[in-house]
């Protein structure tokens, strides 16, 4: 009986232990489920909207200083007082919620890089048709990186954050390097806040 006990908790730690490390791929397949259904609920639960969109808007504005990060008062106190002061330069580019539609995000999980906002559902490739498996580029016990390639070799990289035990969110979108395509109108997502 005791050995069976122990089998048992044994199988359960293992269990435990194998969801917990596989949380992040659960959450990219969910991502990508939901963008397909067009769920934005399930997109909410699993996309820390504030934060792509934070990740996105440097790398759609093409400004160098925009991904640089700012300096510190420990580092450079007359460097840091001054950009106080200094007036910030609105960021012109494509709007950061384009990629943040489902059509876009469905793009995204299938390799489709900056190209993903111009596709829509019309355009967009059958769901028979197997879309590319993501690959571990880092894997914590706080951070997952999972990239897509797509057929030219260029890679989205998605990075997911521990939000609980078992709870993982997507919390940055790294865009294949090149110039992003105009996004045509697109309707609100709604429930989704800036």
């Amino acid at each position: 009986m005791k050995r069976i006990i122990g089998n048992l908790l044994l199988l359960a730690l293992v269990g435990a232990v194998a969801s917990f490390f596989l949380a992040p791929a659960v959450a990219f397949f969910g991502i990508r489920s939901a963008a397909q259904a067009d769920d934005v609920a399930g997109l909410q639960r699993l996309i820390d909207y504030g934060a792509v969109r934070t990740s996105l808007r440097p790398q759609l504005s093409g400004r160098a200083e925009a991904l640089t990060p700012a300096p510190s008062f420990m580092e450079d106190p007359i460097g840091a007082v001054r950009r106080q002061f200094e007036a910030v330069a609105p960021v012109v580019g494509p709007d950061p919620d384009a990629f943040l539609t489902p059509d876009a995000l469905d793009g995204l999980m299938r390799g489709q890089g900056r190209y993903a906002i111009v596709q829509s559902a019309a355009t967009m490739p059958e769901d028979s048709e197997p879309a590319p498996m993501p690959s571990p580029k880092y894997w914590g016990i706080n951070v997952a990186r999972l990239a897509v390639t797509d057929e030219g070799g260029s890679e989205t990289i998605f990075t997911f954050e521990r939000r609980g035990p078992f709870e993982w969110k997507l919390v940055h979108i790294g865009l294949p390097d090149g110039a992003t395509p105009a996004a045509p109108p697109r309707a609100p997502v709604s429930g989704v806040t800036k």
